[in-house]
């Protein structure tokens, strides 16, 4: 079925590729098609791509830029860029992801042509099925290959959600998925919750070495992806109106289930400026927590030194806290002063 002659795609590793990039390749792949991704997110692909976006997108729109430019030097034959609306029922994904494609052809001079698959599950699985069959039509391959290609390809998000609730973040699970072996973490001293969006906090270039300076300071840091997910919507179902969002309500069960969960001693939600979504998500999470909870808030301007400062301080706190049991005292502290 493979053909070593096919196409080469390139992906870029930014945004939803750490949700989904074992389903694309393999989907590609079932096709005959060779996959190139491009690297990890480094200084000068941040810079690239902050200089050619518009300036009101967030940092990982920026950095989606830089890997498309990257790619786009490459010789690849097309570069794969979905039209992401909607992964599931009753649920939208960001705004911004839907016009990616657009903001990628009005700025890119020189762009390889983009498969730019509308991806919309709100109303179900026609709406896809019917982009799948049009394209594959535009390519001159066959409807039924290309709709078994996605089906089959499906499995490899299923499997890489199995490897994360084994204790695993998503990039270490893809890693796992491309055969890489990762050993699985011991006890630590402290046990922290950590949110956020997949592609803020599974690019060390973007979260500046968030889990790297965590695990320095003795911590083991849980994030949602590693929870049951039924608990997850559960706990989310208990809000009075339903999260518009897939990842803010995914943000919110898992931020209450780790705030019941004593093993957790702290939760810390890490957000990128100008995220629409997270400006409401954050706050709604932020209002229900009874555990310590910090909002780490960067950008391209950010520096790691003062992530550092606030980390330092948090684990502090949570120290003290778990040693002195102090349960009475408030998550945001409390006032105290020395003659």
């Amino acid at each position: 079925m493979k053909q070593k002659s096919g196409p080469r795609v390139g992906i870029p590793r930014a945004l939803f590729y750490y949700h989904f990039f074992p389903q694309w390749k393999r989907f590609f792949e079932n096709l005959g098609w060779e996959v190139q991704v491009s690297p990890p997110t480094n200084k000068a692909i941040a810079n690239e791509g902050i200089a050619e976006a518009v300036s009101e997108a967030c940092f990982p729109v920026k950095v989606h830029y830089g890997h498309s430019l990257y790619l786009s030097r490459q010789g690849v034959d097309l570069i794969f860029a979905p039209r992401l609306i909607s992964i599931e029922r009753r649920s939208y994904i960001c705004p911004k992801f839907m016009g990616i494609p657009d903001m990628l052809r009005a700025q890119i001079k020189s762009l390889p042509p983009l498969f730019d698959i509308s991806i919309d599950l709100s109303q179900g699985s026609r709406h896809l099925n019917r982009q799948l069959r049009q394209w594959a039509l535009e390519t001159g391959l066959s409807p039924h290959q290309v709709e078994q290609a996605w089906q089959q390809a499906e499995r490899e998000t299923d499997y890489l959600n199995s490897i994360c609730r084994a204790g695993f973040r998503l990039g270490e699970a893809i890693r796992i998925w491309e055969g890489h072996p990762m050993a699985k973490k011991g006890p630590a001293a402290l046990n922290i919750g950590v949110l956020g969006h997949c592609y803020t906090l599974n690019d060390s270039f973007v979260n500046l070495n968030l889990f790297g300076r965590l695990q320095e300071m003795g911590v083991n840091a849980v994030t949602v992806e590693m929870a049951d997910p039924d608990l997850v919507h559960k706990a989310a179902d208990q809000l009075p109106k339903r999260v518009f969002w897939t990842v803010g309500r995914d943000l919110v069960g898992g931020a209450l289930v780790y705030d019941r969960d004593p093993a957790i001693d702290g939760i810390i939600y890490m957000t990128c400026f100008g995220c629409g979504p997270d400006s409401m998500v954050a706050k709604v999470i932020e209002r229900r927590m009874k555990k310590p909870f910090m909002l780490l808030t960067v950008d391209e301007h950010s520096g790691e030194a003062g992530l550092i400062t606030r980390l330092e301080a948090f684990c502090d706190m949570l120290r003290r806290r778990r040693d002195r049991v102090e349960d009475n005292i408030s998550p945001h502290g409390k006032f105290s002063y020395s003659h």
